[in-house]
């Protein structure tokens, strides 16, 4: 029995110790640039989505000091191939560009480029295969929205 607690002790103290080590969690809602930023996106059904998940996780700004300038583009690519020659399967594959812009001076603080995919089945109806491919591209959205805030908030740590 003892040397089971052995091991108790040391998780319960390496717990504590990083604890008290000073790092904030990064994904909390009180994130140095929740509120803060102005989002701008294509006007397409992709450009929506990805607002609407980039207001998810920053929050919708009242007084933006930032601005977060971005583009779209999605191609669609045949993943699997029936014998017949018929496609069963699509990739849905998305490129976000992003530009993280102070609104003071216009510099911009940094950038880049995030690129994700999901799939989607082609073997139901025609009305069943538009709605998972519509689904499909809403999660590249969501998942390009993700990446993107993942790297601004890295950032964010060095802006106040």
């Amino acid at each position: 029995m003892s040397s089971s607690l052995t091991p108790r002790r040391t998780v319960l103290l390496v717990l504590l110790g990083l604890a008290g080590c000073g790092f904030a969690p990064i994904y909390g809602t009180d994130t140095g640039l929740r509120g803060r930023v102005a989002f701008e996106t294509d006007a397409s059904v992709a450009g929506f989505r990805l607002r609407e998940q980039l207001e998810k996780r920053l929050g919708r700004s009242v007084a933006p000091e930032y601005a977060l300038k971005t583009t779209v583009r999605s191609s669609q690519r045949a993943a699997a191939i029936t014998s017949e020659g018929d496609t069963s399967r699509f990739n849905i594959v998305g490129v976000a560009t992003w530009r993280l812009i102070a609104l003071d001076d216009g510099r911009q603080i940094d950038g880049g480029e995030v690129e994700a995919f999901t799939s989607y089945s082609a073997t139901g109806s025609t009305n069943a295969t538009q709605a998972t491919r519509d689904d499909a591209e809403a999660r590249v959205s969501v998942i390009l929205a993700d990446l993107i805030v993942s790297r601004v908030l890295i950032r964010a740590t060095e802006l106040d």
